[in-house]
């Protein structure tokens, strides 16, 4: 969820953080490319404080998947809310969770507020305009060390779970968005994302190749900028995800430096487009496990 520059349909060159809808903005192929060099290892980045969260990272847009029914569907409700927010950085930090409503490009958004009953129940309504760019990530994530992270190797578990739907209309992802060796954009820090839906998005960077775990099979993203994204094929409205397997296959590509500090862990979505009418992402399940 970098900002980051892009060429924008019509051949006009501005600022834009993301791509939603149509082709996709920086016509980049999609593709396979090559795999690219091993990334060096790069020291930890100075992180901002705890309760801020990194800017989206660009995305652009390509037909959704089709979905598959989930295996488990999530059921639980968030009938009577302990926290809510319309604010565009209003957040809420619970069991050692910081749920946060993170209208990151508030300048396009539309508004949206975020009603909490625990930081793995809550939803979020979103009204966005159609438009190329990426205007919210309402998530739940988890700092580690005060965003300060701890080396990757002292881990022999980094396991999630999940359970979160999307409304199924307009242009969006919902995604985990890891940050390694620092938190936000800044030199020698990596981006990971694990798209569980996708609705006509396509990340940044390159198609390179395929990762398969657990039954299901990505789509593996990157740039040259330390972005990579793991993009389902099938829709996962729940599940578990091991997330060290995943970050030590993107090291062993040489797509991530070895050893990188483990910063934040996160999960929401990415709203793009909600078409003008009110949209609806909810989350009944989340944690984190590190040990």
């Amino acid at each position: 969820m970098r900002r980051r520059t892009l060429a924008v349909l019509l051949a006009i060159s501005f600022p834009v953080l993301a791509g939603c809808g149509g082709t996709p903005v920086d016509g980049a192929a999609a593709a396979p490319a090559s795999l690219p060099a091993p990334v060096p290892p790069s020291s930890s980045a100075t992180t901002p404080a705890p309760s801020s969260s990194p800017p989206p990272s660009p995305s652009r847009t390509a037909p959704p998947a089709t979905p598959t029914p989930p295996s488990t569907t999530p059921v639980r409700s968030c009938r009577t809310p302990e926290f809510t927010t319309s604010d565009a950085d209003g957040g809420w930090s619970d069991g050692g969770y910081y749920v946060h409503n993170n209208m990151w490009n508030a300048a396009e958004a539309g508004p949206e507020t975020l009603r909490a009953c625990a930081y793995d129940n809550w939803y979020v309504d979103s009204v966005q305009p159609d438009s190329t760019s990426v205007k919210t990530y309402p998530n739940v994530h988890k700092d580690i060390n005060n965003q300060n992270g701890k080396p990757f190797n002292d881990y022999s578990v980094i396991q999630s779970t999940f359970a979160g739907r999307g409304p199924g209309t307009g242009v969006y992802d919902v995604a985990y968005d890891l940050w390694l060796n620092g938190v936000g954009d800044g030199r020698g820090v990596s981006e990971l994302m694990v798209w569980t839906e996708n609705r006509k998005q396509v990340p940044a960077g390159d198609k390179l190749t395929t990762y398969t775990a657990a039954g299901f099979t990505y789509d593996v993203w990157a740039d040259d900028e330390g972005y990579v994204a793991f993009v389902s094929r099938s829709t996962q409205y729940s599940g578990s995800v091991d997330l060290k397997a995943m970050i030590a296959w993107a090291i062993g590509k040489g797509l991530i430096p070895p050893n990188p500090t483990v910063n934040q862990i996160g999960y929401g979505i990415e709203f793009c487009s909600t078409g003008g009418g009110k949209a609806r992402f909810t989350l009944s399940d989340f944690s984190v496990t590190m040990s």
